[in-house]
């Protein structure tokens, strides 16, 4: 119905404007409440109880994830919490219905040699395509940036020291919520953004105006690489080097970036801090994916433990 698309939009507005979601957050959320009044043709002032129970029975039976089921019932609790403050319902009908408890599951995990295997595999034809992948690979392994973050780099977040005659350490990130945090480049980064960077024009030449601000520029309407076609090269180079493709994607080496730094004794809240998690419960399912790694370290490091 028109008058629900209506309170959709200044929903996604106030998100933006109070909360400073992200247009991935955003595009989310209109994804989740426009399939349930697509689902229920009903006006949202009149959703009641039982048709979010037969939303959920309906998505059982599409066979959607439990997390899909979790963030479609948290998307429609924060948008009738929204429409309650500003007097459009007179109640928030989730307020009585009890979320299925999440069950979280433990992230797959490229090994170190994996991930070297990967990385080596591109070196074998220097092409434009293969630079650019490179330096891709080599600043997520080296950040643990979100794919998102990755591909919107701007180029303006590379720091170039004329006296020294290269990049500075660390670059500049602008994360979920728009919550800015520094991360630090590994010496395999820079030299691979260096590199990058002579060829960078192959990119930027064929892309429009749009693109220029980006450190990877696209012809996409976005102007940078997309998440998905990074996806794509990523798993064709998996085959290439040999590894299951399904296992190669960006959030994997995100995921093996902090396991990585974990096996080899780093903080977790350190850890937290480079991911960019606001809550440490984030970060604490990377304790369960090495539990091995951390009983060395416990027994290496505790003073009781000879």
């Amino acid at each position: 119905m028109q008058q629900n698309t209506l309170w959709i939009e200044r929903f996604l507005e106030m998100l933006s404007a109070q909360r400073n979601a992200s247009l991935n957050t955003l595009a989310a959320y209109k994804r989740d409440l426009n399939d349930f009044f697509l689902t229920h043709g009903c006006r949202a002032p009149d959703v009641v109880r039982q048709d979010i129970i037969g939303y959920m029975d309906i998505l059982n039976d599409r066979k959607v994830s439990e997390a899909t089921i979790l963030r479609r019932l948290s998307s429609l609790k924060q948008f009738f919490v929204f429409m309650v403050e500003e007097g459009f319902c007179n109640q928030n009908p989730l307020n009585s219905i009890d979320r299925p408890r999440a069950k979280r599951s433990l992230p797959s995990v490229l090994s170190q040699v994996e991930v070297e295997a990967l990385i080596d595999s591109i070196a074998a034809e220097p092409t434009p395509k293969n630079i650019r992948l490179a330096a891709l690979l080599e600043l997520l392994y080296s950040t643990g940036l979100r794919v998102s973050e990755l591909v919107e780099l701007p180029l303006q977040s590379l720091l170039y020291n004329s006296v020294a005659k290269q990049l500075e350490d660390y670059i500049l990130v602008r994360g979920k919520g728009r919550r800015e945090r520094i991360v630090h480049l590994t010496d395999a980064a820079k030299e691979a953004l260096l590199v990058y960077l002579s060829v960078r024009d192959y990119f930027a030449n064929r892309s429009g105006k749009k693109a220029a601000v980006f450190l990877f520029p696209s012809r996409s309407k976005e102007g940078h690489l997309t998440r998905q076609r990074f996806g794509q090269l990523l798993k064709e180079q998996a085959l290439l080097a040999g590894l299951d493709p399904e296992m190669v994607h960006p959030h994997a080496l995100r995921h093996a970036f902090a396991t990585h730094l974990l096996q080899n004794g780093a903080d977790l809240l350190i850890i937290q801090k480079l991911l960019g998690h606001a809550d440490i419960g984030t970060t604490q399912i990377y304790t369960h994916v090495a539990p091995q790694q951390l009983w060395d370290l416990l027994m290496n490091h505790h003073p009781l433990s000879a």
